[in-house]
């Protein structure tokens, strides 16, 4: 039905809605890093799923998740306990659209096994399109998948999650996990006294039989309405990881008490939780006063899916603007013509395009990490790096993509001020940047061997592009100095950066050319637009970005 006119004016130059598009083949930096990192032959697949997720009735269900925010119901009507969330409609619909595609288990197999070939750049790249969306519902799901790699510590555990959580249904009945269709993970690790420091933790764990029981407190325990979660105690022998289900093996609600839901900047439409434990039901994950290397294992796969979402925020982001500049007309040209709006976006869309060759192929270590030495030390080396630049690179630049709209990206009734307040818990969550420095320079001093070789190759992949030889250098003197720790961002900004070209240079030498100019061989300015690039080469990136 059409719409009565205003009566004072006409609704003219303005651009119509981003939707009803293939998010997948319409992204030719993503088609081309999934080809260049194995995914190829799912091209099909991914071009289905970027259609579905890039229709109008997707982008609505994200919407109304967001303005409908869970609500915690501690008690019923006669002051019984429920400890449930409630959720809106459309936060289920996502989570059974991205449950439906695999997204929280397909780089496993039934068994919990990696499932090999190019599982994790498939899958990758539907969780980056996804993210464009909604992305608050994508925190249970990356932590159900990531769940499994520390199951695997304890294989009879495992043995029994595995026939739930490896099916492709979404389950939001308040039930036994063993009773579902499928399952959902959770964790819960840092406490009030200690943060990310976990070794302070204070909750205990008392044996009982074959099980545990725990008493103590998380101050952030995400998507409490998950089926079990993975928690950090004080048991005899130390700190170590549990298996926490939201029922007792007698078919009883356990003993988890939600204190309240978290008031969060952004993430709105996912709940995260403060809880107690009051002699809660749990199994051991691993062995007593190893809880840190078992939940690593789990550690590592979440902070991959922090570095992909930022990734596809900041895609959108991109996509958004251009999409405006080529539909508003300001003195008597398109903003897309307009040789400084030209300039902005281009530079943005450069560095769109390295972080998406970045994020593939680190998820192509990932895949062949389990059989190749060198992918693995890639992998142990680089994923707190890229973490650290890609989520820390996204609220700059969902700000200039804000402002490429001006004042239509500041309102909430388009999609970029809410990918604005979502953009820096990526960062935050599973490691700040200062956690993700630390690791980088642990992970050399543990494996000097292996991170050389590392840095051996990235120089191999980078030959003759600009500025890498200084590059280098800088990264080697300052991981090397004694007080490394003074340098450190900037040495492990410079890592991600190299990455990101020997990354990109497979995709597109030209590109790769001009990110590692823009980026290595000079310092580049605190504002995206800020570099001068050749009218052919913004023309090439500006058309890659979005036909």
């Amino acid at each position: 039905m059409t719409q009565p006119s205003f009566a004072t004016h006409e609704v003219f130059n303005q651009s119509p809605p981003l939707e009803d598009v293939d998010l997948f083949a319409a992204d030719r930096p993503l088609v081309d890093a999934v080809r260049a990192n194995g995914g190829a032959a799912a091209e099909q697949e991914l071009s289905a799923f970027g259609r579905h997720w890039g229709s109008a009735a997707m982008a609505e269900r994200g919407r109304i998740a967001n303005e409908n925010t869970p609500k915690l119901r501690t008690f019923d009507a006669k002051g019984n306990r429920r400890d449930q969330v409630e959720f809106h409609p459309a936060y289920h619909e996502l989570m059974a659209h991205s449950a439906h595609a695999g997204v929280h288990n397909s780089t496993w197999t039934t068994d919990g096994k990696p499932a090999g070939d190019a599982a994790e750049v498939i899958r990758a790249a539907k969780f980056y399109i996804a993210s464009q969306v909604e992305t608050g519902h994508l925190c249970p799901i990356t932590m159900t998948r990531a769940s499994v790699a520390a199951l695997a510590m304890q294989p009879d555990l495992l043995a029994r999650v595995m026939p739930v959580l490896s099916t492709k249904s979404y389950d939001p009945s308040f039930a036994p996990w063993w009773e579902k269709r499928g399952m959902t993970l959770g964790m819960g690790m840092t406490e009030k006294q200690g943060g990310t420091d976990v070794r302070a933790n204070m909750t205990r764990a008392v044996r009982d039989g074959n099980a545990y029981r725990i008493t103590g407190h998380k101050w952030f325990m995400s998507a409490p309405m998950c089926d079990a979660f993975l928690v950090l105690a004080q048991a005899e022998g130390g700190l170590t990881c549990f298996f926490m289900p939201r029922f007792a093996p007698d078919g009883s609600v356990n003993a988890i008490q939600f204190q309240r839901l978290k008031d969060k900047l952004g993430n709105r439409s996912n709940a995260s939780s403060e809880v107690e434990f009051v002699g809660a039901h749990a199994e051991a994950v691993g062995e007593e006063g190893k809880g840190i290397r078992t939940i690593i294992q789990m550690v590592q796969l979440t902070r991959q899916d922090c570095a992909i979402a930022s990734a596809g925020l900041m895609r959108s982001g991109l996509a958004q603007a251009l999409h405006h500049a080529r539909h508003r007309s300001v003195f008597q040209k398109h903003l897309a013509d307009q040789p400084l709006m030209q300039a902005v976006l281009s530079d943005m869309a450069l560095h769109v395009e390295a972080t998406v060759a970045l994020v593939m192929r680190l998820c192509q270590a990932f895949d062949r990490a389990h059989q190749v030495a060198r992918e693995a030390n890639y992998m142990r080396l680089l994923t707190p790096a890229i973490k650290y630049w890609v989520c820390k690179s996204a609220p700059a630049f969902l700000y200039e993509a804000m402002e490429c709209l001006g004042g239509n990206g500041y309102v909430e009734d388009g999609i970029l001020a809410r990918h604005f307040r979502e953009s820096p818990v990526n960062a935050i969550w599973e490691g700040s940047g200062n956690v993700m420095c630390l690791d980088v320079l642990r992970a050399l001093a543990r494996e000097p061997e292996a991170a050389a070789h590392v840095l051996m190759h990235l120089r191999a992949e980078t030959s003759g592009l600009p500025g890498v030889g200084d590059a280098l250098a800088f990264i080697d003197k300052a991981f090397r100095r004694q007080d490394s720790e003074r340098v450190a961002r900037l040495a492990v900004e410079k890592l991600a950066l190299l990455a990101a070209t020997a990354a990109l240079n497979v995709v597109s030498r030209r590109h790769a050319e001009l990110f590692a100019a823009t980026r290595l061989a000079t310092s580049h300015a605190s504002m995206y637009g800020a570099v001068e690039l050749e009218s052919a080469d913004v023309r090439a990136l500006l058309e890659r970005a979005l036909p």
